[in-house]
């Protein structure tokens, strides 16, 4: 363990985690006392006992220090989440996001799969607490066999249980870490663990980190650390010294961190990102987009999906620097971020497909059709491979559907972003184990989801968006996707979008169906604009008449046992925090903001009511009206 006390540094933290930027100047997002980071260190503490699971809670020590439990200071409030009671310094300002738990579990129930598959090869089993024997995971594809009797391990003689340090287990790194609640979460519920290092770049969250691993029992799993995370897994990039899995979820994007990620991973480890900063990846700044990960996002419906292949294109060219690729295992969009897990390997004829798997995306504005149009070719010929550039463009100058001008994007993944044969292991593990997680009935839902998707199809439509392109009834989703089928493509939902269909069918026969449903619902072709776009789609002919009669296979497996699929918001103000303040504590700008925006739109506001706000200079104390301030001064009367 690493703790500066030198100099106390408070640290910027999201849900949690420590800062995304490595400034020399870092803030902490929370009030630490000084009792809890003193020039002697972290106090060690009697471990505590397993908790049940559930919701996480947090619970305030009482003011009287004779009833205090053994262990707490003054003020000093505890917050529960699966196993792990994590201590923080103040009740009033405890920086924790209820929401994140998701995020959390997900976590823990994919390191377990993957650690399970790794020590498999040494020669390790993994104990599950409540998992039952033996656990059932979907039989393996006829190919796959024989690699597995080739490369398959003997039956394993070594048993590694949560809790417990296992010499051939896994390295583990979480990069930012503040008060460590995942590092905790990881020693406690995680078998098959040789180390766990939680770094932070505040001496204030080192000693917590270092405090709450004793606290929890785990200091001999738990190391903290005290480094500038990319600093610190620079230094570990020799062969010998790389983490298995390592750990990144910054307040807003990881990008600087990624170039060190992707070097310090060992061979086959796992990398896990989490993305915050949805709106420059969802379209509103496609030039910070740009310079953060090397593509250009759009406004689009499919915006969502899109943001989770970004982060995989920009990790996959930085890997590719070092003659390294990546192998996306599971990629999720979830509330206000987006979560990948990939794992890193290295070989240099593999990377020169890196250039095949890209492509860019040209979107209509007016319709919203899209083409997908890849970056480089690949052909093979036996043995031999050729690589070419790319032919295109897809399309012509204008849209051939509605005539309007094309956006351009990217270059963004086009491979699968997910491996159906690990998801379905992680499902299998969740749906027989579901008292394990908090939050495993929506991990079940999410996962069952994602073993339905299209692999192969990026990006989706919405059909709704469809619907208000060319001003007709919204048809019932079930219609929709029976009339792909019967016309011959395939079809499926998406995580990412309640109403998303993902389709292998051209923008042409989505249309003609979108004109057939027209003619069961027609709209007031005289109110139309004849430059709109939905005059000129409906100006054609359907090429083909689409059968809407429900198919028994168009309604999924997950909808038709109602999974928890797209869950209600769970609280008010439930998003991301507000970025921490220098001097300790959470600001409330960002919630303060949300308030004042809630529902703008269904309670405008008046012209009468608009002469009762006070403007911004009265805030500043230069008004010279005072308390009878309004907007609607007069400029010739006003002055400053």
């Amino acid at each position: 363990m690493l703790v500066r006390t030198a100099r106390l540094i408070p640290v910027i933290s999201h849900h949690l985690h420590a800062s995304s930027t490595r400034s020399a100047t870092p803030t902490f997002g929370r009030s630490l006392g000084s009792a809890a980071v003193s020039s002697r260190g972290p106090t060690s503490m009697e471990p505590i006992g397993t908790t049940p699971q559930g919701p996480a809670t947090v619970t305030p020590a009482p003011a009287d220090e004779d009833t205090r439990p053994v262990g707490l200071l003054p003020g000093e409030t505890v917050v529960k989440e699966g196993k792990a009671a994590i201590l923080f310094p103040s009740a009033n300002e405890v920086f924790y996001n209820p929401v994140q738990e998701f995020n959390r579990d997900l976590t823990c129930a994919v390191l377990t799969e993957f650690a399970r598959d790794v020590l498999a090869r040494r020669g390790v089993k993994l104990v599950v607490p409540g998992e039952k024997e033996p656990l059932v995971v979907p039989p393996l594809k006829e190919a796959d066999e024989p690699m597995e009797e080739k490369n398959g391990a003997e039956s394993p003689t070594i048993t590694a249980a949560v809790g417990e340090q296992c010499e051939l287990g896994l390295r583990v790194l979480e990069g930012l870490s503040a008060s460590g609640l995942r590092s905790v979460r990881f020693a406690l519920e995680v078998p098959g663990l040789r180390s766990v290092t939680a770094n932070d770049f505040s001496t204030k969250a080192a000693a917590l980190i270092a405090r709450n691993a004793e606290y929890n029992g785990v200091g001999h799993l738990l190391h903290a650390s005290c480094r500038d995370a990319s600093m610190l897994m620079y230094e570990m990039r020799g062969k010998k010294e790389r983490y298995d899995v390592i750990d990144l979820d910054p307040y807003g994007s990881p990008s600087c961190f990624l170039d060190a990620a992707v070097q310090s991973v060992s061979e086959g480890g796992l990398l896990c990102v989490t993305c915050t900063d949805m709106a420059v990846m969802a379209g509103n700044s496609g030039e910070t987009c740009y310079s953060k990960y090397g593509s250009v996002s759009i406004k689009a419906k499919y915006c969502h999906e899109m943001a989770l292949r970004i982060i995989l294109h920009s990790l996959d060219q930085r890997a590719g620097v070092y003659q390294r690729y990546i192998q996306p295992l599971l990629c999720v969009s979830v509330d206000f971020y987006i979560r990948v897990f990939v794992r890193v390997f290295t070989g240099q004829a593999t990377v020169k497909n890196s250039c095949s798997k890209q492509a860019l995306v040209y979107n209509c504005v007016g319709c919203g059709s899209f083409h997908l149009q890849r970056m480089g070719r690949r052909t093979s010929n036996g043995k031999n491979v050729k690589y070419s550039p790319a032919i295109g463009p897809p399309v012509g100058p204008e849209c051939q559907h509605c005539g309007q001008r094309h956006q351009l994007g990217g270059p963004i993944w086009a491979e699968p972003i997910h491996d159906s044969a690990f998801v379905q292991k992680v499902l299998s593990a969740v749906s027989g184990n579901p008292s394990r997680f908090g939050t495993s009935k929506r991990i079940e839902g999410m996962l069952s989801m994602v073993t339905e998707e299209l692999d192969d199809v990026p990006l989706y439509y919405t059909v709704d968006s469809l619907s208000g392109t060319i001003h007709c009834n919204t048809p019932p989703l079930l219609q929709f996707r029976s009339a792909l089928l019967h016309a011959g493509h395939r079809v499926s939902l998406s995580h990412a979008c309640k109403n998303a269909i993902k389709t292998d069918a051209p923008p042409a026969v989505i249309w003609d169906i979108m004109r057939c449903w027209e003619k069961t619902n027609p709209v007031k072709r005289e109110k139309l604009s004849e430059t709109s776009p939905a005059f000129k789609i409906l100006s054609r002919e359907p090429g083909t008449d689409a059968c809407f009669t429900v198919r028994e296979d168009a309604n999924p497996q997950s909808r038709k046992l109602h999974l928890t699929r797209f869950q209600e918001n769970p609280q008010a103000f439930w998003g991301p925090k507000a970025r921490a303040k220098a001097g300790g504590g959470i600001s409330t700008d960002l919630q303060d903001k949300s308030k004042k925006c809630q529902n703008k739109r269904k309670n405008q506001i008046t012209e009468s009511e608009l002469k009762n706000i006070q403007c911004k200079r009265f805030k500043q104390g230069t008004c010279a009206h005072g308390d009878k301030c309004c907007y609607s001064h007069d400029p010739e009367e006003e002055t400053v």
